[in-house]
Protein backbone atom coordinates (compact mmCIF):
# COMPACT_ATOMS: atom_id res chain seq x y z
CA UNK A 1 0.00 0.00 0.00
CA UNK A 2 1.22 3.61 -0.70
CA UNK A 3 1.15 6.24 1.53
CA UNK A 4 -0.59 9.70 0.63
CA UNK A 5 0.73 12.87 2.22
CA UNK A 6 -0.98 16.08 1.50
CA UNK A 7 0.27 19.29 3.35
CA UNK A 8 -1.87 21.94 4.34
CA UNK A 9 -0.30 25.58 5.19
CA UNK A 10 -1.62 28.14 6.93
CA UNK A 11 0.34 30.92 8.98
CA UNK A 12 1.22 29.47 12.45
CA UNK A 13 0.30 25.77 11.14
CA UNK A 14 0.93 22.97 8.97
CA UNK A 15 -1.57 20.49 8.68
CA UNK A 16 -0.57 16.50 7.39
CA UNK A 17 -3.14 14.90 6.34
CA UNK A 18 -1.72 10.89 5.87
CA UNK A 19 -4.27 8.16 4.39
CA UNK A 20 -2.37 4.56 3.44
CA UNK A 21 0.61 2.84 5.69
CA UNK A 22 3.29 4.04 7.14
CA UNK A 23 6.42 1.57 6.52
CA UNK A 24 10.21 1.31 5.74
CA UNK A 25 9.30 1.85 2.38
CA UNK A 26 7.15 5.28 2.48
CA UNK A 27 8.93 6.38 5.82
CA UNK A 28 11.46 8.07 3.68
CA UNK A 29 9.34 10.55 1.98
CA UNK A 30 6.62 10.90 5.38
CA UNK A 31 10.10 12.44 7.12
CA UNK A 32 11.44 14.25 3.78
CA UNK A 33 7.99 16.00 4.01
CA UNK A 34 7.87 16.47 7.93
CA UNK A 35 10.57 17.36 9.19
CA UNK A 36 11.16 20.56 7.08
CA UNK A 37 8.03 21.76 8.74
CA UNK A 38 9.15 21.45 11.61
CA UNK A 39 12.49 23.53 11.20
CA UNK A 40 9.87 26.87 11.59
CA UNK A 41 9.53 28.47 14.72
CA UNK A 42 6.60 28.80 16.91
CA UNK A 43 4.85 26.59 13.72
CA UNK A 44 2.48 23.83 14.76
CA UNK A 45 2.20 20.61 12.93
CA UNK A 46 -0.28 18.55 13.09
CA UNK A 47 -0.51 15.09 11.83
CA UNK A 48 -3.72 13.90 10.98
CA UNK A 49 -3.82 9.94 11.09
CA UNK A 50 -7.31 9.17 10.90
CA UNK A 51 -6.43 7.22 7.55
CA UNK A 52 -3.19 5.29 8.71
CA UNK A 53 -3.94 1.72 9.36
CA UNK A 54 -0.74 0.32 9.65
CA UNK A 55 2.71 1.87 10.58
CA UNK A 56 5.60 -0.08 11.94
CA UNK A 57 8.76 0.85 13.62
CA UNK A 58 10.16 2.94 11.13
CA UNK A 59 7.14 5.65 11.13
CA UNK A 60 8.15 5.12 15.04
CA UNK A 61 11.20 7.04 13.80
CA UNK A 62 10.21 9.61 11.79
CA UNK A 63 7.85 10.89 14.54
CA UNK A 64 11.07 10.82 16.92
CA UNK A 65 12.88 12.81 14.42
CA UNK A 66 10.08 15.64 14.26
CA UNK A 67 9.64 15.48 17.59
CA UNK A 68 13.65 16.05 18.12
CA UNK A 69 13.63 19.05 15.28
CA UNK A 70 10.72 20.60 17.24
CA UNK A 71 12.88 20.73 20.73
CA UNK A 72 15.48 22.58 18.21
CA UNK A 73 13.61 25.11 16.66
CA UNK A 74 10.60 25.62 19.49
CA UNK A 75 8.07 24.64 17.14
CA UNK A 76 5.17 21.71 17.57
CA UNK A 77 4.10 18.50 16.62
CA UNK A 78 0.77 17.17 17.34
CA UNK A 79 -0.74 14.10 16.31
CA UNK A 80 -4.19 13.65 15.59
CA UNK A 81 -7.08 10.84 14.91
CA UNK A 82 -5.25 8.01 15.58
CA UNK A 83 -6.69 4.57 15.07
CA UNK A 84 -5.99 2.10 17.86
CA UNK A 85 -4.04 -0.29 16.41
CA UNK A 86 -1.39 3.03 15.93
CA UNK A 87 -1.89 4.45 18.99
CA UNK A 88 -0.94 1.14 20.38
CA UNK A 89 1.89 1.22 19.12
CA UNK A 90 3.00 4.58 20.75
CA UNK A 91 1.74 4.02 24.18
CA UNK A 92 3.47 0.31 23.92
CA UNK A 93 6.55 2.25 23.13
CA UNK A 94 6.17 5.05 25.74
CA UNK A 95 6.22 7.43 23.04
CA UNK A 96 2.58 8.23 24.14
CA UNK A 97 4.06 10.43 27.18
CA UNK A 98 6.52 12.62 25.16
CA UNK A 99 4.50 13.09 22.24
CA UNK A 100 1.55 15.27 21.83
CA UNK A 101 -1.03 13.05 20.38
CA UNK A 102 -4.83 13.65 20.17
CA UNK A 103 -6.91 11.31 23.12
CA UNK A 104 -9.50 11.23 20.55
CA UNK A 105 -8.87 7.59 19.01
CA UNK A 106 -11.20 6.55 16.88
CA UNK A 107 -11.95 2.25 16.65
CA UNK A 108 -9.87 0.21 14.73
CA UNK A 109 -9.20 -3.90 14.78
CA UNK A 110 -8.26 -4.32 18.26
Amino acid sequence: MELKIDVRNEETKSTVLLTGEIDAYTAPRLKSTILPLTKESGQTVEVNMEDVNYMDSTGLGVFISALKSTKETDSHLKLVNLQSRVARLFKITGLDEIIDIDTAIRGGNE
